[in-house]
């Protein structure tokens, strides 16, 4: 019971880190947004008082709402970076040492949700450590797994997926909204 709590920490703390450093490339990504909407906006703001005075307002206005269109079209696209670069260091996390312990509390939670699981489906890569960590079910290779496991049980009518995308993916709704919030600075 420990030890499930222990790999329960672990994995709660890998996902903290994996926030944090999300939080960090979107901190990062917001402050290059803003400095070239900054620049963006002197920039106009130069040209347009040289040779328009007398038109200053109308070009202040057109200046808001380009600044506007760059905030949310820098936001949009920021939120795909986020998301992409969270993605890609989830793939990565099957490198590290401590992939094997991630793998065994995904597959212990999965256990817990289906306890009469007959077979543990996972990456082909990650089949050898699999088998080390069970040894009363069949083992197959599924590519379309990235990242954790599935069991399977009564014949293949039921199972559940448990992988770090799929967690990923469940908490989107929630993270969005954070992740806007942090790049558009509102």
């Amino acid at each position: 019971m420990a030890l499930d709590r222990l790999l329960e920490n672990e994995a709660q703390a890998e996902i903290e880190r994996i926030r944090a450093d999300a939080r960090a490339r979107a901190e990062q990504i917001v402050a290059d947004a803003r400095a070239e909407a900054q620049g963006l906006v002197e920039s106009r703001s130069r040209v347009l008082d040289k040779q328009y005075q007398a038109g200053l307002t109308r070009a202040r206005s057109s200046a808001d709402l380009e600044l506007n269109a760059a905030r949310l079209s820098a936001g949009e696209e920021g939120i795909a970076q986020v998301y992409g670069l969270v993605e890609q260091q989830l793939r990565d996390i099957g490198r590290l040492p401590e992939y094997r312990e991630i793998l065994g509390r995904l597959l212990n939670e999965a256990r817990q949700a289906v306890p009469a699981a007959e077979v543990a489906e996972v990456n082909p890569s990650d089949v050898e450590i699999l088998r080390s960590l069970v040894g009363d079910l069949e083992v197959r290779a599924n590519p379309s797994i990235e990242g954790g496991v599935r069991l399977v049980s009564h014949g293949g009518k039921s199972g559940i997926t448990n992988t770090l995308m799929g967690r990923l993916q469940a908490l989107r709704g929630q993270l969005t909204p954070e992740i806007r919030q942090l790049l558009t600075g509102e």
